[in-house]
């Protein structure tokens, strides 16, 4: 089964998929040179998608188990929460390129997006996970954390074999259990906490919750600080003003600055700080690759 959904153009597939494959879960995604794969839970319901671009006709086409159809409303809620569906680059383009630093980023790569969280409570252990340490280290931590807790599946393609962890199940285990994966005791209790937070508050990510008051909520669990709620914020709950001022590679790219002096310069690009946070993380990746060439 399939269906077409247009986004606005232009469309960066190339930069998506390479952002999702450097943070891919083997088992749980598979991406190619030319579509996105990952297995699916939603409720009583488990399948899996694939997801193609269609240039000619501005739209992503989306595959998906006979099994998910019963969940297909929420299916498409989260595809469009995935690839930023609802974006309108001109718009957000027009507004950023004002700053010349991110000009030249953003004459190279219009259509980047920013990418959200197709599960919420994987998109925040992935997170919390990735304090401190490179997407790398912690994309190989979570595999064997999906190991530990996933589920088996069997679907049409080898490579998609488990589903991602749940809320119920994280809640459940001990930080032993979890310090053993690799993860130091006090980010095994945060991630403990934050399994807890999602059974017990329901939808810790409500998207009618206003970003801010989530940001409020996640930063009075022990082991969150704005770094990480601001990252949750962004791709959790598709918030385009997010920013994570701590962040090394955006601080590092606005020339080395403190948090503070970061904080400030990116008021020029409110209400899009998300976008410019995305161009940012690009530009060093960038630059990284180019100190490697010399």
């Amino acid at each position: 089964m399939n269906e077409l959904y247009p986004y606005k153009y232009p469309f960066d597939w190339i930069e998506t998929l390479e952002f999702l494959k450097a943070r891919s879960i083997k088992g749980v995604e598979l991406v190619t040179d030319e579509c996105y794969l990952r297995t699916v839970r939603i409720g009583k319901h488990i399948g899996w998608i694939k997801v193609s671009h269609v240039p000619e006709t501005h739209s992503l086409k989306m595959e998906y188990s006979p099994s998910l159809l019963p969940a297909l409303p929420a299916l498409q809620d989260r595809l469009h929460k995935l690839f930023d569906l609802a974006a309108d680059p001109d718009l957000i383009n027009a507004h950023l390129i004002k700053h010349k630093l991110l000009k030249t980023s953003i004459a190279k790569h219009p259509g980047l997006r920013v990418l959200g969280a197709f599960d919420e409570f994987e998109m925040a252990i992935r997170t919390i996970l990735s304090q401190q340490i490179t997407v790398k280290a912690a994309t190989a931590i979570f595999y064997r954390f999906t190991n530990a807790f996933g589920k088996n599946i069997i679907t049409p393609f080898p490579e998609l074999s488990r589903l991602t962890v749940q809320a119920e199940t994280v809640a459940r285990a001990t930080v032993d259990a979890i310090a053993e994966l690799g993860i130091v005791s006090a980010r095994a209790k945060c991630i403990i906490v934050m399994a807890q937070a999602f059974v017990s508050e329901g939808f810790l990510l409500e998207p009618r919750l206003k970003p801010e008051t989530a940001i409020e909520k996640l930063v009075k669990l022990p082991g969150i600080g704005p770094w990480t709620a601001h990252n949750i914020a962004m791709r959790g709950l598709n918030w385009s003003d997010a920013f994570p001022k701590e962040d090394i590679a955006v601080r590092n790219v606005l020339g080395g600055v403190t948090a503070q002096e970061a904080e400030e310069l990116s008021q020029l690009w409110r209400p899009y700080r998300s976008y410019a946070v995305i161009h940012l993380w690009k530009m060093s990746s960038e630059n990284h690759t180019n100190k490697l060439k010399c």
